[in-house]
């Protein structure tokens, strides 16, 4: 059985959550918390960085980050599952996560200033250029929300799965800031959650 290093709070790792559940790994895939500040967990032994989301496979390997590890899930499940095979698709798919990625990134990176420097130390220059990553990137996809509608039967690709992860950690760690300006974004959650179980059974906590 393959084991993902996880912890309920990292949005990243609930990336990789949502894509064992629409891949169909759920019994496949053992879920074990890590603690990547705590020195004596072996996350540090599997992988060199000790960062989340870790997944070791059947054969020992251990895959990271979280666009690795989607990437080798949707492999696995026999290709072009939730990363597109033709190109067009792939790199738009691709480029879409990039970008989400990029906000869940400039977000963690605020939260990391208010919780590892003291309020006196805090430098409000570099929160600012991280909000502003955040803010230009939710600007781009509220004029134009990337669609879901695709085939009968076709999963979320891994662009998708991104862009509902950065919405709900911005939900969880800054009270849901975004809403009142991109109700186009609203709308499209609210889809992808109702088409995805996935998701609200993912709900961060910590």
């Amino acid at each position: 059985m393959m084991i993902l290093r996880s912890s309920p709070a990292s949005p990243f790792a609930r990336k990789v959550r949502i894509a064992i559940s629409l891949l169909g790994f759920d019994k496949e895939i053992r879920i074990e918390p890590a603690d990547p500040t705590d020195l004596s967990d072996t996350l540090r032994q599997q992988n060199p960085l000790g960062k989340i989301p870790a997944l070791i496979a059947d054969d020992g390997v251990v895959y990271y980050d979280s666009r690795v590890i989607v990437a080798f899930l949707d492999e696995r499940a026999g290709g072009g599952k939730i990363v597109p095979r033709e190109l067009r698709g792939r790199l738009a798919a691709l480029r879409l996560q990039a970008l989400c990625d990029g906000i869940l990134d400039a977000s963690i990176l605020t939260v990391y200033e208010a919780r590892w420097r003291a309020a006196e130390h805090h430098e409000q220059k570099w929160l600012d250029h991280q909000a502003g990553k955040v803010s230009r990137a939710l600007a781009v996809l509220e004029a134009d929300p990337p669609a879901l509608d695709g085939a009968a039967g076709a999963l979320p690709h891994v662009g998708h799965i991104a862009l509902a992860c950065a919405l709900g950690y911005r939900d969880f760690r800054f009270g849901g800031d975004w809403r009142k300006e991109h109700p186009r974004l609203v709308a499209w959650l609210d889809q992808f959650a109702a088409r995805v179980p996935a998701f609200a059974a993912t709900n961060p906590s910590g």
